[in-house]
């Protein structure tokens, strides 16, 4: 019985051993997963891991974000308000002869209107036929102009009417020429036209100027995260606090400083 005995203590033994990692193992997992808390931390709000190994450019990263998202916010506030003013503006004079139903629309269609004086007509013939627009110096009549180049041999020689050259080029001017409701022009209010401009353009960059914001913040949270990565990663190897600082010195000379506490 003793030998039965010592055997099946040996097994538990062993068993226990294969079940558990030894705690070397545990602590070096721990370790390295560890060395991954700091780089999130950074990734989801720059600076905060360098806060949290105590070093003070976390501080720069993190009003590098706070100033980066204000300035987003004043510049798309800005750009909205100047989209209201062209979008009043055209709304006001050179759409209220045509006395539309007030509804926004795609960007695009404001874009036409800085560059035509006029939209042209929907439809040229008052009677029960459907002309389209002929003025080619009007946005419609550009419009048909393009259909009858895209789908008619020559687009001074109009096909049979019941063609489908005709009805594919009718189709095109149909889908994307202005309608009634939209109709504007300009004539004999050109101040209020360049007026018009100058709200859009500023309209514009601003947006631009927004969105490279946006591409500015990403770059900081992905900068501060590999700065913390590589901190820890430098610490976990050292087996000591560890620190990589640069900086530009006068002249433009970068330096580069590697620290580790003793």
């Amino acid at each position: 019985m003793y030998p039965v005995a010592l055997c099946v203590a040996l097994l538990q033994q062993l068993g226990g051993a294969l079940v558990q990692p030894p705690v070397a193992a545990r602590a070096d997992t721990a370790r390295r997963a560890s060395i991954y808390v700091r780089p999130l931390a950074s990734l989801l709000v720059p600076g905060s891991g360098q806060l949290l190994a105590g070093q003070d450019r976390g501080a720069v990263y993190l009003a590098a974000e706070v100033y980066l998202l204000s300035r987003y916010f004043q510049l798309d506030h800005f750009a909205t308000q100047e989209a209201r003013h062209y979008q009043d503006l055209a709304f006001d004079v050179a759409r209220r002869t045509f006395q539309p139903t007030r509804r926004d629309t795609v960007f695009e269609y404001y874009e036409q209107m800085e560059r035509f004086v006029e939209s042209g007509a929907y439809d040229a013939d008052t009677g029960g036929a459907f002309v389209p627009e002929s003025d080619t110096r009007t946005y419609n009549g550009s419009v048909w102009l393009l259909a009858r180049r895209t789908f008619w041999a020559d687009p001074n020689v109009p096909p049979d009417p019941t063609s489908p050259q005709y009805w594919n080029a009718l189709q095109f001017y149909q889908a994307r020429a202005v309608s009634e409701n939209f109709q504007w022009s300009w004539r004999q209010h050109s101040l209020e036209h360049g007026v018009f401009r100058d709200y859009m353009r500023r309209s514009d960059n601003a947006f631009r100027r927004a969105q490279g914001q946006i591409g500015l913040l990403l770059a900081n949270h992905l900068v501060s995260a590999i700065d913390a990565l590589i901190s820890a990663r430098m610490s976990a190897a050292a087996g000591r606090t560890a620190e990589l600082r640069t900086a530009i010195g006068i002249g433009g000379r970068t330096q580069v400083r590697f620290s580790v506490s003793f």
